[in-house]
């Protein structure tokens, strides 16, 4: 074949992939880059400006919930778009064990116009070896490096690790999560002085963010940041 009928043919593969990416995740009427049409975007479960300005817990007017002054977290802010509701939430289910990466961009896009300032730091909250393996990709890991390219903040995946399997938070009783999570996590350097973001899909009580931020913060973090796509209205 040709040079001239090959790039004939690149020219083609480009634009049928532009095409069927421009399609709406949700009805796939024509979305444009957002991968979510105008209907669909407006549909979704945004998260209004009367949320609690530490963990984002919906209010009927912003201030502080009673759960963080009673008991302050680790982290010092959660930066999310939207209630963890339909339809996002099935959106979000087909892109962390569905394989769907192509949701990805899409997803990252609806939290990056809420982030008003840029971190040092990016990391993920990380997945143990063996969960890597079963799931085969870190969501977190790949909402991290779309949000670190679009912000021009470095992300480090090997900074925070896993080190045991721990049941899966959504199958325990909320009182019982934070037990569960204790001590499973270990931060291999220094971040004196450093504004870290941890980037996660969904935060329902915020018991893994909150033990991966008191990690960050004993390895001398400054301030954490937790950046969620959604979060649970009941968190």
């Amino acid at each position: 074949m040709s040079n001239s009928a090959n790039h004939l043919f690149d020219k083609l593969g480009a634009r049928l992939a532009r095409m069927l990416a421009s399609r709406c995740l949700l009805c796939a009427a024509p979305a444009g880059r957002r991968n979510l049409c105008e209907v669909c975007l407006g549909d979704l479960p945004w998260l209004d400006a009367a949320a609690c300005r530490i963990c984002a817990h919906p209010l009927s007017d912003p201030g502080i919930c009673g759960r963080c002054i009673a008991e302050p977290p680790h982290y010092d802010r959660i930066v999310t778009a939207c209630r963890y509701a339909f339809p996002l939430d099935g959106l979000i289910q087909a892109y962390k064990y569905g394989g769907r990466l192509a949701t990805g961009p899409a997803l990252a896009a609806l939290l990056l116009p809420r982030i008003r300032t840029r971190p040092d730091l990016i990391l993920p909250v990380p997945l143990t070896a063996q969960r890597l393996r079963e799931r085969g990709f870190n969501q977190a890991l790949e909402l991290a490096r779309i949000i670190g390219r679009k912000l021009n903040v470095p992300v480090d995946p090997g900074l925070c690790i896993k080190t045991r399997d721990t049941a899966p938070q959504t199958r325990l009783p909320w009182k019982t999560r934070r037990k569960n999570i204790r001590g499973a996590f270990v931060v291999l350097g220094s971040l004196d002085g450093r504004h870290v973001a941890v980037v996660d899909d969904v935060l329902t009580t915020g018991a893994t963010l909150g033990e991966v931020a008191r990690n960050l913060k004993r390895a001398g973090a400054s301030s954490v940041t937790g950046y969620v796509i959604a979060r649970t209205a009941g968190g």
